[in-house]
């Protein structure tokens, strides 16, 4: 079996799980290439607008190099220039032709490598993100020449690995061959979060964060930033007008500013709290006492693991029609719904729907909550790849 190689802008927290996953329980031989250290240390997250440093292990349990980034601009959050790391020719040249996972090609590094891995004998896996129905969202001339660019690149590529259906259609759309379309699912480390599901006390987790045992909580988990639409939910909160309902936005980012004053503005401050950011190992404390997780996005979003997270705790969701997994992880009224994205009194309508699902409905959710994830799983992953090494 060939070896797996990642290379990867930074250490993600959603991705290391999987890398441990594979070098210590599967044991396949595996090198992970970084470009940049800056989650590791923690660093000031543009989106969040504060200090970012993950309390989980970014690094534990499975082989890894960072390589020095010659950028002049030197930032994940910087564009494609922002990664310029030219010792990846040389550790492309040095590692045994092995399968090479290049997560995108948003940085400059990243396009190097699937251009020139295959001069090293290496099998070349692109895994990006992007959904097909949000491509046509854009500037048609832009996206004309991208499509044209990729198509040149994609003649460089043994392997698709997309991560959910719409992503899938992106590469049928430009012409890639079934036959190199590899399923590798967006998801996140469910026996973490389904072992913390197991023994979390919604009564006493509401206690500690304020909410009485009675209400509905109504949850979203992300940035406060444009693309996340955070303020649609502030205004569908405040058009259910259920005095018995709750509403939790864990996060922050630049439009907090804005999201308070809505809040002031519908005198709901009562019901609502702004958490602020919420690191991993207490995150699972607000999934625990959902009754709802709403995901409202808009362009860009290309699939929300935020959804695969609540799942794991039974919750029902109401994602919107942009987000990049709505179509892959809600079954329309049975484990929750859908709405368009940016449509108010249709989000309103649904969270009322979701809030008024009883004990059959949340056992409905359950059991299909379980079954996605099973697929949506890093097993799924590794499988898919195992049958391209040999």
């Amino acid at each position: 079996m060939k070896p797996f190689i990642f290379l990867n802008s930074h250490p993600i927290q959603y991705f290391t799980p999987l890398y441990k996953l594979i070098y210590s329980e599967k044991k396949i031989d595996l090198n992970v290439i970084y470009c940049s250290d800056e989650t590791v240390n923690g660093s000031i997250d543009k989106e969040f607008g504060v200090t970012v440093k993950w309390d989980t292990p970014l690094l534990d349990g499975y082989p890894y190099v960072f390589l020095k980034n010659h950028s002049f601009k030197p930032s994940i959050f910087n564009g494609f220039w922002g990664l310029l790391n030219w010792g990846v020719f040389k550790k492309l040249f040095n590692e045994p032709p092995s399968l090479i996972i290049v997560h995108g090609w948003g940085y400059a590094t990243h396009l190097i490598a699937l251009i020139f891995a295959r001069m090293f004998n290496h099998t070349v896996c692109l895994r990006a993100e992007t959904p097909l129905h949000q491509e046509f969202l854009k500037n048609k001339y832009v996206i004309s020449i991208k499509h044209f660019l990729l198509k040149k690149l994609f003649t460089r590529i043994d392997y698709f690995l997309y991560i959910g259906s719409e992503n899938k259609k992106f590469y049928n759309y430009l012409g890639v061959n079934e036959n190199q379309l590899l399923f590798t699912p967006y998801c996140v480390d469910n026996k973490f979060f389904s072992t913390l599901a197991k023994s979390s006390n919604k009564d006493k987790l509401k206690h500690k964060i304020g909410i009485p045992i009675d209400f509905k909580v109504i949850l979203y988990a992300g940035k406060y930033i444009d693309k996340k639409r955070p303020l649609d939910l502030i205004n569908a909160f405040a058009a259910l007008n259920d005095p018995s309902a709750f509403l939790i936005m864990v996060g922050d980012g630049k439009l907090r500013e804005a999201m308070e004053e809505l809040i002031l503005t519908y005198q709901i401050k009562d019901r609502v709290i702004l958490t602020g950011f919420i690191n991993q190992s207490i995150i699972y404390e607000y999934y625990a006492i959902a009754d709802v997780f709403v995901m409202c996005s808009g362009l860009g979003e290309t699939w929300g693991l935020s959804a695969n997270e609540a799942m794991n705790f039974g919750v029902p969701l109401v994602l919107s029609s942009t987000t990049g997994s709505s179509s892959d992880l809600v079954i329309e009224g049975v484990n929750g719904f859908t709405f368009p994205t940016g449509n108010i009194h249709q989000l309103t309508a649904v969270l009322n729907k979701t809030l008024q699902f009883n004990i059959v409905d949340r056992a409905r959710t359950i059991e299909t909550h379980n079954q996605l994830l099973n697929k949506y799983s890093y097993n799924t992953i590794i499988n898919s790849l195992k049958t391209i090494t040999n």
